[in-house]
């Protein structure tokens, strides 16, 4: 049996979320070309984990991303962040 290949997606904020959905048209692609078995489980950073968790980095997205076989990262950033007032868990 082949081995399943875990990303962690993180689409972040701005261009971030139209940056990912062309990623997972390669992804899957490469899943049709070579035969991977590749999975993926999205997470929050950025803007969109601020607006949505009070935090940048949540505690669910580093978990996510340390059981991850490969991290793919969109964008962050914006105006509406620059000067955030919430901080990451040490």
């Amino acid at each position: 049996m082949s081995q399943t290949h875990h990303i962690a997606v993180l689409p972040g904020d701005g261009i971030g979320p139209e940056i990912m959905a062309q990623a997972y048209k390669v992804i899957d692609a490469v899943r049709q070309r070579f035969g991977l078995r590749i999975s993926t489980s999205e997470y929050d950073v950025g803007g969109a984990a601020i607006d949505k968790h009070g935090t940048p980095l949540p505690a669910a997205t580093i978990a996510g991303c340390e059981q991850a076989s490969a991290i793919l990262f969109g964008s962050v950033g914006g105006p509406k962040w620059e000067k955030p007032t919430a901080r990451t868990a040490a």
